[in-house]
């Protein structure tokens, strides 16, 4: 009798946000049972949950802090992705505490279930895990440094940063009294198609609608001037960086990773503008706004050496492909997609 290929069962929490529903679709398609659980409380989530329906992906419509509904879903999970999140860091700072609940507590009752199923964890955290004084000593630094996974400290980092670093701590105790075996990857700008950009996140896909459409942009912070610096990593190489982490979760586990775009993927926001000119043959007004807020960063750029030690991958798409792509799928979408850019 042949060998019967065992099916893993994926969990995906946010399977209906931006990279939850490409994650869940991507997964879906290499042959995983994928389920996700989101609340659909963004706008572009319903449209997200008639993908996922689509490639035939079921989505639980739970809220992640419901401990007592999120444990009776009929679902026993090898891996649980946790995806979800409140990530608008001006937003974190008006409201602390429920930043801090959406995005620490809905991980401590994902973690409570994958200590009841003794289900693999993988964490999708943040780059505000770093702190903002680091990010000004190496804008200043001409030789600028990447940053890497061991450059924490105790400097402030946004009420957002704060809670996926707390969440990353906590998925260690738990890996530690439970034996849970997990990864963190600590992600910056991520972006491609299906993103729906907004002032406080998104900022490629929103920089290229508004182009696209012939709608002004701001220069916000650092003197109004764009030279903020950032790098993006295309949706597609972080859905192929997860399949591998899957693959290999029983014998590279319990590590965290910096994931990015890197080097070869970075800009200022001025050469951003510049990319996006080309590639919709628009110019837009650009209003510049002096002030710089209290939680904005003038760079990060994120160093993908170590986990090209660990993983057989790389950054395909670099900034220009990534506009492209982007670019294709608004044509493409244009009169269905109006509504979620406002």
């Amino acid at each position: 009798m042949a060998n019967r290929k065992i099916i893993m069962n994926i969990l995906l929490a946010g399977g209906c946000g931006f990279i939850g529903s490409n994650l869940s679709i991507f997964l879906k398609k290499k042959k995983f049972k994928v389920v996700s659980v989101d609340n659909l409380s963004k706008k572009h989530s319903l449209l997200n949950e008639k993908r996922l329906k689509k490639n035939k992906v079921k989505n639980f419509k739970i809220d992640l802090l419901n401990k007592k509904k999120l444990e009776k879903i009929n679902f026993i999970p090898d891996i649980i992705i946790d995806c979800a999140a409140e990530p608008a860091v001006e937003v974190s700072a008006q409201n602390p505490g429920k930043n801090v609940e959406n995005n620490f507590n809905t991980s401590l009752n994902l973690l409570n279930l994958s200590k009841k199923y003794k289900s693999k964890f993988i964490f999708l955290s943040s780059s505000r895990v770093y702190s903002i004084p680091k990010s000004y000593k190496l804008f200043k630094n001409k030789r600028k440094k990447y940053y890497t996974e061991d450059m924490i400290d105790e400097e402030p980092k946004t009420i957002y940063g704060f809670s996926k670093y707390a969440s990353e701590l906590l998925i260690k105790e738990y890996s530690y009294a439970f034996n849970i075996k997990y990864i963190i990857n600590r992600l910056g700008v991520v972006s491609g198609p299906w993103q729906f950009g907004k002032v406080e996140q998104g900022l490629v896909s929103l920089w290229l609608w508004n182009h696209f459409k012939k709608k002004s942009l701001n220069y916000i912070g650092f003197g109004g001037t764009g030279n903020q610096i950032r790098d993006v990593l295309y949706i597609d190489d972080l859905c192929d960086l997860i399949y591998e982490q899957i693959k290999k979760l029983n014998t590279i586990n319990n590590l965290t990773f910096c994931v990015g775009g890197g080097k070869k993927s970075c800009f200022k926001l001025k050469e951003l503008t510049k990319y996006c000119e080309i590639v919709t043959k628009n110019k837009v007004k650009i209003n510049k706004i002096k002030k710089t807020s209290l939680y904005d960063i003038p760079y990060f750029v994120s160093s993908n050496y170590k986990i090209s030690k660990y993983y057989n991958w790389k950054v395909s798409s670099k900034l220009e492909n990534i506009l492209k792509k982007t670019f294709n799928w608004m044509k493409i979408n244009n009169k269905n997609l109006e509504k979620y850019f406002k």
